[in-house]
């Protein structure tokens, strides 16, 4: 199933934001042409060698992409950037530094004159206007800027999400705001301009806390692992094999279960300290306490075991390792292969279901891979493309 074949997407992007977006056209057949600097490429090329000498970051968001090497900044190269757009293009996509790709005549106001049904997606961290329109963002900073590291961690320590939150967030806002675009334009003829931002993009994920807050209330609490507005929600140590299982009650039905068939203590379920979520939260130490004595003699498997019987919600706490052995994932048959300039590297097939027909999960490219090819698609020969070589523009 590849609904985008035929699309062609050139992207001038680095980093996360960019190149999860379309990453995600690619999986959906889009042709990608990544734009990338000679000799360097994307920086995040170079942010670990974990995956046999590759980056991690780019081999998790740059499968089935074409790689494209040009000095952007010299004027060969920057000609050929614009036949490519205005020849091959539905789609642009970038998020380099803020006014980089107007200065490089790719703004939308520009290319929509010359090529009206073009779709131009901007990404930044704070969007095209405001005050911090020229502020340099990274995705911890927008963790910090939106609230997000406010509410996450410890009562003593705040903490940032393991992965890039805000750059997956711009990311797939990017992806589905693209889409939307195909489709007006299959409607109208004509294109758009999307103006995303990290910032926006992660607000809106952390509205909930915005909500709690709501007119000076309090934000919620950090918590570690645990839900800062539910409990009990979160994980629980098992006394004997120093184990640790998640689990999560939504409910008043769960509650009483819980206490009846996890605890085995039916007279909690009705104990005023405990009636209701909102007292559950304000008393969670002592409630913690009693379901921490309550599984010391047990093991994890067997804490799960009571869980299940009570259809209480609950979960392993897997490492990266455990993950990659997922039995679920590996029932459901989401791992298949791609290759690479290192062989060929396992890929996770994108959410959603693919019964009728596979995504694209094309290799993911050695630097300036494509480039001779793509040149030319548009009409170079050998000697053009070996003059651009010998002046350093491609």
């Amino acid at each position: 199933m590849q609904p985008l074949k035929g699309l062609i997407v050139v992207t001038l992007e680095h980093a996360i934001a960019a190149p999860f977006a379309t990453r995600q056209l690619a999986d959906l057949g889009a042709r990608v042409i990544k734009i990338e600097r000679p000799g360097v490429g994307d920086f995040a090329r170079g942010y670990d060698q974990r995956v046999r000498g590759l980056a991690s970051h780019f081999v998790w968001t740059n499968r089935s992409k074409e790689s494209l090497t040009l000095d952007v900044k010299h004027p060969e190269a920057a000609k050929i950037l614009q036949r490519l757009v205005l020849e091959k293009a539905d789609v642009v996509v970038q998020n380099l530094a803020p006014g980089a790709a107007a200065r490089l005549g790719l703004g939308y106001d520009v290319l929509a004159q010359q090529k009206p049904e073009l779709i131009v997606c901007d990404i930044s961290g704070y969007g095209a206007d405001g005050p911090y329109r020229d502020k340099k963002a990274y995705d911890l900073l927008i963790q910090s800027e939106a609230g997000f590291v406010s509410v996450t961690g410890t009562a003593d320590e705040p903490c940032k999400a393991g992965p890039s939150i805000a750059d997956i967030a711009a990311g797939m806002y990017a992806y589905t705001n693209i889409l939307a675009a195909l489709i007006e334009r299959g409607q109208t003829g004509r294109g758009r301009h999307l103006d995303i931002s990290m910032l926006e993009s992660l607000t809106e994920w952390t509205s909930y806390p915005l909500y709690y807050a709501f007119d000076g209330a309090p934000p919620p609490p950090r918590t570690g692992a645990s839900h800062a507005t539910i409990y009990p929600y979160g994980p629980f140590p098992t006394g004997a094999d120093n184990g640790s299982v998640m689990l999560g009650l939504q409910n008043e039905r769960e509650w009483v279960n819980f206490c009846e068939k996890v605890l085995l203590q039916s007279a909690l379920a009705t104990d005023p300290r405990f009636t209701g979520n909102a007292k559950r939260v304000a008393a969670r130490e002592a409630l913690r306490a009693i379901i921490v004595e309550t599984f010391r003699p047990l093991s994890a498997p067997q804490v799960v075991e009571r869980l299940e019987a009570a259809q209480i919600a609950n979960a392993r706490v897997n490492t990266m390792h455990e993950v990659w052995e997922h039995p679920q994932l590996k029932a459901r048959g989401r791992w298949r292969e791609v290759g690479s300039p290192v062989g060929a590297l396992p890929a996770l097939l994108p959410p959603g279901s693919w019964d009728d027909g596979e995504p694209r999960l094309d290799p993911v490219p050695a630097l300036g891979q494509h480039t001779d090819a793509i040149l030319a698609e548009l009409g170079l020969d050998a000697a053009a493309i070996t003059a651009l070589r010998a002046a350093e523009a491609v």
